[in-house]
């Protein structure tokens, strides 16, 4: 249907209308599951269901699929590599080499023993318990953010679990094509490919310590963000190909090239520049994996294939329970990891379609055994979520039978400080002149806040500062989750370029609806559509600039300052909407006595209280004392003080005019006055301290 139609049109490509197909179908599909509440991934695999060749035949030429598949496997592994850094491996290094190591050899040699027994092939029961040892951590950790447990107990032992599984499928992939039924490798062959792979691994380990940091900075610095993503892309697939020469997968490469980026300070940047390619093709790879999916061999082969699910269950069960178990944190984790993690994972296609490419199948059952694979495999993950809640709900049930709480952290290995974890503290995005004073009020304050910015030089002045500070892009997603967003309190855009303020401002309120998020920007006409994708607040330093010298002239007239603020607000409700409307602003007017006041107003400057309450008392005549008339309002009062006086305003003294006969805030009351005291800024009278915050007192 869809290649008539392009035909048809007699414009788009032979292969245009099933790649349409592809991303029209697949966005349906995970959309529809996302709202039954399964996570995309399982939307992606229903969709290639739908509509490969076994369902309505949409796509005729698989080769086009299988293309944008390899690419999408490059591309999630090149991403895991970036989010693996060496430091974050070593932070968790218990977790993932007890805990992962267990879990992939337990679960290997138990599939390997239960095929055995069956008396399949020693090297297809290897194949089967690789297959069968991994599981989701695209699924997992999706699960996990979404109910922000990441770094809850559970979740850092599901982290380490599957971070070792990922790392054990580098030496999975070098293995598995050497032990097809035409294959001549030894074990000879598999400890030089085992080696090689260690040597370059250690090279590009060395590169990116060495040099990858000043390249990726002396790209940052162009502040392009094409040429950004253009070398990015370049380091992934220049090194998988370099790899690949050398005898390595292309898989091992992205992930090589993952760990040389993450080294870099830019690595954040880098990972929220490549992560809208990276879920595009990994869409694309979910998608042909479903393709493979025949429904009616499921329907004819039910058996086979809850036998598979069967078997992958309480394989994965008591594997991953016992080496949780080894690393003692407590019931509850045991069995909430256990049950999550019990789902074959993602890579597993990979290691499938390798081993099927050599002549390999999933307990040796030749083509039914891939089908029964690919069918237990979508099913599992469809299972995912509820397996998990039976897991929480297990595992709280055990601990309260057992009388024991699991502790906060998986035994005393750290996590290191994280910024999605932080809660109630500030964003700041970019790192301009008015972030930088910002931050400076901030960090005085004591608030808590972390900064992101794209520039080399401002991160670097802003760590030097002592500021948390995160390299990215502040409009990606990640760059924002990684920043706390999700449990932020305010959010502040300082980027004069009102288009990237826009940006950030609708990405962060899909992260965060409840968030304050606060935009400065120069002129009105860029108000709306701010507070159109987001922004709860626009300073617009146009009519800010013209609210301030409006506040300039009420002071003039000495109102309250409860009544100016109050003045202030209202002029600043509805985006300052007083301000952009024609004819006069609406409020309450001044009343006449204000106006009519006679205020002097020498230049800038205070007295000490002393030389107020002496002042006053000299403007105070005898005649005024005995009838209580107070001061003369029209005396000029002078004041000579010593030269040698502490106070650091004595320059700044000048002749001023008493503004009332007596305190001012007396005589509105009918009060007497005591130890009047005069400014000598502004000529205001009071007595003690009736004004205070706004007048010099003793």
């Amino acid at each position: 249907m869809f290649a008539s139609i392009a035909m048809l049109a007699g414009e788009a490509p032979a292969f245009f209308a099933e790649v349409a197909a592809v991303i029209v179908i697949g966005a349906v599909i995970a959309f529809a599951a996302f709202r039954i509440g399964l996570v995309p991934i399982v939307g992606f695999l229903l969709a290639g269901v739908l509509i490969g060749p076994y369902g309505l035949g949409l796509i005729r030429d698989p080769a086009v699929v299988d293309a944008a598949a390899e690419v999408g496997v490059v591309l999630l592994l090149f991403t895991i590599g970036i989010e693996f850094s060496i430091e974050k491996l070593g932070r968790i290094r218990r977790l993932i080499f007890v805990g992962g190591g267990l879990q992939v050899a337990l679960a290997t040699l138990l599939t390997l023993g239960v095929l055995a027994l069956f008396g399949v092939p020693w090297k297809v029961g290897l194949y089967t318990g690789f297959l069968i040892a991994l599981s989701s951590t695209a699924i997992v950790l999706k699960l996990l953010a979404d109910r922000n447990a990441t770094s809850a107990a559970h979740g850092q032992t599901a982290l380490g679990v599957l971070i070792f599984q990922d790392l054990a499928v580098v030496a999975m992939v070098l293995v598995v094509p050497m032990m097809g039924p035409e294959s001549t490798g030894t074990a000879t062959s598999v400890v030089w490919a085992l080696t090689k792979a260690a040597l370059i691994i250690v090279a590009v380990l060395l590169f990116a310590r060495r040099d990858m940091p000043r390249i990726l900075e002396a790209v940052a610095r162009t502040c392009s963000p094409e040429i950004f993503l253009l070398t990015i892309i370049a380091i992934c697939f220049g090194t998988a190909y370099l790899t690949s020469l050398a005898g390595v997968s292309l898989s091992l490469g992205a992930f090589l090239a993952g760990l040389v980026v993450s080294e870099s300070p830019f690595s954040e940047h880098a990972l929220g520049e490549i992560l809208p390619l990276q879920i595009l093709f990994s869409a694309t790879f979910f998608i042909s994996v479903g393709m493979l999916l025949d429904l009616r061999f499921v329907a004819g082969n039910l058996p086979l294939v809850l036998g598979f699910i069967l078997l992958v269950l309480v394989i994965k069960t008591l594997t991953t329970g016992a080496a949780t178990a080894a690393l003692r944190p407590g019931p509850a984790v045991v069995a909430t990891s256990t049950l999550m993690l019990a789902q074959v994972g993602e890579f597993s296609f990979v290691l499938e379609k390798v081993g099927r490419d050599v002549g390999l199948h999933p307990a040796g059952l030749a083509g039914s055994g891939s089908q029964a694979f690919i069918a237990a495999t979508v099913l599992l993950m469809v299972a995912t979520p509820a397996l998990s809640a039976g897991g929480g709900a297990l595992g709280r049930r055990l601990e309260r039978h057992s009388g024991t709480a699991s502790p906060a952290e998986p035994d005393d290995e750290p996590v290191g400080p994280s910024y999605e974890d932080a809660e109630n503290h500030v964003i700041v995005a970019g790192y301009g002149h008015a972030a930088r004073r910002l931050t400076r009020a901030l960090n005085g304050s004591g608030i808590p806040f972390v900064v992101t910015t794209l520039s080399p030089a401002g991160a670097v002045e802003a760590e030097s500062a002592g500021h948390a500070v995160l390299r990215g892009d502040a409009s990606r997603q990640r760059t924002l989750l990684h920043a706390g967003m999700a449990r932020a309190r305010v959010l502040i855009i300082a980027d004069d370029d009102p288009a990237m303020a826009e940006r950030i401002a609708a990405v962060a309120r899909t992260v965060n609806p409840a968030a304050a998020i606060v935009v400065r920007t120069r002129y009105e006409s860029e108000v709306h559509a701010l507070h159109e994708v987001g922004a709860d607040r626009v300073i617009t330093e146009e009519l800010e600039s013209i609210l301030q010298l409006f506040t300039e002239v009420l002071r003039t007239y000495r109102l309250d300052p409860a009544e100016i603020d109050a003045r202030e607000e209202a002029m600043r409700r509805g985006d300052y909407a007083g301000l952009r409307s024609e004819g006069p602003v609406p409020g309450d007017r001044l009343a006449a006595c204000a106006i009519d006041a006679r205020v002097p107003r020498p230049p800038a400057g205070a007295g000490t209280g002393k030389a107020f309450a002496h002042t006053a008392r000299s403007a105070e005549t005898p005649e005024m004392r005995r009838q209580g008339g107070g001061i003369d309002t029209e005396a000029l009062v002078d004041l000579q003080p010593d030269p040698a006086a502490a106070c650091t305003h004595l320059t700044t003294i000048r002749s001023v005019t008493p503004s009332a006969r007596g305190c001012e805030a007396c005589l509105r009351t009918g009060d007497r006055w005591v130890h009047l005291r005069i400014c000598m800024t502004c000529g205001h009278v009071g007595c003690c301290d009736t004004s205070p915050n706004r007048h010099a007192t003793a």
